[in-house]
């Protein structure tokens, strides 16, 4: 009965608003023209803000996600090697289940392991991916968006046809190790205010790519097995304007995987009979108006499915199965009121409900209420911009037998700004802080030998210093960079230590510092005529610490997974016949285990990759041709220890829109 008043009180709160909306709209919106970039937004954000877009992952030669999420800074990349290898990214020491991704402005949820697996979104569909470390400076957010100390957000592709005629993109991707791609996408306007688009993809992947293990004085070569996928994704998207100040949009996802696990190599074993199925579906809607005398209005509703159904075919001579379905109801409203051009609040509130359910008797069923709340302000002068926010949470658990986990509601603060010190030029000063936690994930609460009831959440302090930088060294020449130093203090992290790609042992460390520091630069030269020249670095130096007992002989040491450095770069030219890009990334050693073991030391690693690429057109057709080489130096290393990674590979892709 409680649960059911708390939805229903949710429910009135969410209706109400909407009605309110609908009562006091009388004005109309003028219509503007919006020519701020990205970039340029990201480079006056009162916290750290990292863009890469579609033009960019054709500079960089990005091919797919894990290689995107390289040229960011600050992030960690576990990825267990191939296509169809499992890949999850913390950021700045804060752990995976601490980093949040949120797809078109909704925040994705996994209740059971709290880990999104990166490997299930591919680039083919996305228009721009932004992390954003602290508080976004877009207050017109749900307030779930400001429940993690980092957030990637994933922004498809939008609606962009100026006519009424059908639009058509049609993809054919095909790479070393079976890989095969195909993708269609389809947009049209059906009118002024209504307009659809839908997608699908599909991708198959032998990943039986080769490696070398050293065995003392022996080198041991073999291919990986068992490691072939079948993955298939499509979206159907609508957009209505319903006048010149409100629109609804939604979108129906489905997601279905068939993989086969490899399982850690072992020297002389390479024997895996693991599988794994997930298929996620998941509708949304989105309303959002502009009200009377600055006041604005969105309103989400979204409904999520999950399912993982694990089948190991050599357990003791027998076969085990195990599923697992998660489902997820959220609501949210946010009511946002600019009173002048330089002052803007938002008060949003969020509900969800989650729920477990297994075959087994690993977790019992485990339920969840959230209800979450977020007040914040922001002043945004000619030269200083400053937000603060206050989010407080409540998490309600349930479970069906035994004890549940506990409840837990706090309050946590947060404060970023951004000061332009000279008017002519821009350059800018930023400094932040923000206070946050994250509730234990059913799996650490409640999976068998492994959960705990009684476990504390994680609680965090991040702060931040930093200066962008965007100008023209000549009438050719720009420049574009950023450097942030960071603090962060983890109290009671819990860390995951991967046992295999579905197993995951979690230990809790108590505290953890993390010092670290974060730079990005971008210059370009235009020779005219077509003829461009591109640079892109990053690079991300960071301490994450044991410093939970001093009398222990783990104190001080880095904890497992993260790296000292992390870095990339990247020189493209562009011209008018074949553009050519070249890009490398670095990865300092690591260690497996927070003890630092010698044997379970992972070995620092360079990849380098070449990139050619031609776009050309023909009437209103539009082609892209490109080729990539990958690891042109068949550098063999590893991300997660005993899971190597593909050598020497290409990857060819064609490219048609109409």
């Amino acid at each position: 009965m409680k649960s059911e008043r708390l939805f229903v009180s949710f429910w009135l709160f969410a209706v109400s608003s909407w009605s309110a909306a609908q009562t006091v709209l009388t004005d109309t919106l003028q219509e503007v023209t919006v020519t701020e970039t990205r970039h340029s937004h990201a480079l006056k954000s009162t916290a750290p803000m990292h863009v890469i877009d579609r033009h960019d992952m054709s500079v960089m030669g990005i091919t797919d996600m894990a290689d995107a999420l390289h040229r960011l800074p600050g992030i960690t990349l576990r990825d267990y090697g191939g296509a169809g290898g499992m890949k999850t990214v913390s950021v700045r020491g804060f752990g995976t289940k601490h980093t949040g991704v949120s797809y078109d402005g909704v925040m994705l949820s996994e209740c059971q392991s709290g880990e999104i697996d990166l490997s299930r979104y591919s680039l083919d569909n996305v228009n721009h991916l932004a992390l954003v470390i602290g508080d976004n400076s877009d207050i017109f957010i749900p307030a779930r968006n400001a429940t993690t100390p980092a957030t990637l957000n994933i922004q498809t592709l939008s609606f962009t046809p100026d006519d009424f005629r059908a639009h058509l993109t049609a993809q054919l991707k095909a790479a070393s190790f079976g890989y095969v791609s195909p993708f269609l996408r389809y947009e049209q306007n059906y009118s002024n205010h209504f307009a659809i688009s839908a997608m699908g993809e599909f991708i198959h992947a032998d990943n039986n790519y080769p490696y070398t293990i050293q065995n003392v004085t022996e080198t041991v070569s073999d291919h990986r097995h068992n490691n072939r996928m079948n993955s298939g994704h499509s979206e159907l998207n609508f957009l209505w304007k319903i006048n010149t100040a409100s629109m609804l949009s939604g979108k129906l996802y489905y997601y279905d995987n068939d993989r086969q696990l490899p399982g850690q190599v072992r020297y002389y074993s390479n024997e895996s009979n693991e599988t794994l199925r997930n298929r996620n579906s998941f509708g949304q809607v989105l309303f959002q108006t502009h009200l009377k005398s600055g006041w604005s209005l969105k309103s989400i509703l979204k409904q999520n499915w999950m399912e993982e159904v694990y089948l190991n075919g050599a357990y003791f001579g027998s076969s085990i199965r195990s599923a697992y379905w998660q489902r997820e109801t959220m609501l949210s409203s946010c009511i946002m009121y600019v009173p002048t051009d330089y002052l803007a609040f938002d008060y949003s509130v969020d509900y969800a409900y989650n729920s477990l359910n297994t075959n087994t008797i690993l977790v019992n069923h485990p339920w969840r209420h959230t209800i979450l709340q977020s007040l914040t302000g922001k002043w945004s002068g000619k030269q200083l911009t400053v937000m603060g926010r206050l989010l407080y949470s409540i998490y309600l658990n349930g479970i069906d037998k035994g004890q549940s986990a506990r409840d837990m509601r706090k309050l946590s603060p947060s404060l970023s700004l951004s000061y332009k010190p000279f008017t002519e030029q821009d350059l800018y000063l930023r400094a932040s802080l923000k206070n946050i936690f994250r509730a234990p994930t059913f799996n650490e609460s409640y999976y068998f030998h492994y959960g705990s009831s009684d476990l504390l959440a994680e609680s965090t302090n991040q702060y931040n210093v930093g200066v962008t930088y965007q100008g023209h060294l000549s009438a050719s020449t720009a420049i574009r960079m950023t450097i942030d130093a960071y603090y962060n203090h983890v109290k009671d992290m819990i860390v995951a230590i991967p046992y295999n790609m579905f197993v995951w042992t979690c230990v809790n460390i108590g505290k953890v510092d993390v010092w670290g520091c974060d730079a990005t630069i971008q210059g370009l030269y235009n020779f005219g005529g077509g003829h461009k020249l591109t640079a892109m670095g990053n690079l991300t130096l960071q301490s994450v610490e044991n410093k939970t007992n001093q009398e222990s002989p783990n104190y001080g040491k880095q904890i497992a997974y993260y790296p000292k450095y992390t870095s990339g770069a990247s020189l493209s030219y562009e011209n008018p016949f074949v553009n050519l890009g070249i890009h490398f990334v670095a990865v300092a050693s690591r260690w497996a285990t927070n003890e630092h073991i010698e044997s379970t030391k992972i070995n620092g690693y360079q990849e380098s990759g070449v990139t050619l690429w031609r776009n050309f057109t023909i009437g209103a057709h539009h082609f892209s041709l490109r080729a990539d080489l990958k690891n042109i130096f068949d550098k063999q290393y590893e991300i997660v220890r005993l899971y190597p990674m593909p050598g020497r590979s290409f990857q060819v892709s064609f490219n048609y829109k109409y």
